[in-house]
């Protein structure tokens, strides 16, 4: 991976594009065999398009544009490792099959495989492909920087720790660095004597 310092040190830089991917775990998000043929990764980007298709093509992968609000990826703030929020237009915005679904109705097909899941643990990467390393089909006529470069700053990787708030409006989740997930405590599940039988007895 190229870290594009040249780039960022001219006068007039690339921009620098925010793209996302939501990784899904079959088993756990996604039935045994798939039978809702839901994809594994969904790509999304919540920023405007360089042409009239709402699409961002990187690496021959299309990313949709989704009502999405992204925030505390830079906050440092606290002097603690952040943890980012991703909050979802709740009116509309999986596309599958050119079938609109809300956020909800996502969840509600995850949570059919484990109950109550809401895409805990579900990784998002973050990638921050400069303008210059989009794909040719990004640009109506000749490409403006020539042949795509593969100028990109480091991809950032999450997990989803949390659904912090659904309504009818929005979904927002929150994030923990991978890092931070070896802090977690344990159990990250509710502990019952119909999957524990030992649960509450001494030794």
């Amino acid at each position: 991976m190229a870290i594009p310092f040249v780039e960022l040190n001219k006068i007039n830089p690339s921009s620098v594009i925010e793209l996302y991917e939501l990784e899904l775990t079959v088993g756990l998000h996604i039935p045994t065999g798939n039978p809702n043929s839901l994809d594994t990764v969904f790509r999304f980007h919540a920023g405007a398009n360089l042409n009239n298709f709402g699409q961002i093509i990187f690496n021959s992968n299309s990313y949709q544009r989704v009502a999405v609000k992204v925030e505390g990826f830079e906050d440092t703030s606290t002097g603690t490792i952040p943890r980012p929020t991703l909050t979802f237009s709740n009116l509309g915005g999986i596309d599958k099959d050119s079938t609109v679904m809300t956020m909800t109705d996502f969840l509600n097909v995850v949570n059919t495989v484990t109950p109550g899941n809401d895409l805990l643990n579900a990784k998002v990467t973050r990638l921050l492909p400069l303008a210059s390393a989009l794909d040719n089909a990004n640009f109506v006529g000749d490409n403006p920087f020539g042949t795509p470069s593969t100028d990109r700053l480091q991809d950032k990787v999450y997990y989803i720790d949390r659904k912090a708030v659904e309504n009818r409006q929005i979904v927002q989740f929150e994030l923990v660095n991978v890092l931070d997930m070896q802090n977690k405590k344990i159990p990250a599940r509710i502990v019952t004597r119909d999957l524990f039988p030992a649960a509450g007895t001494f030794f």
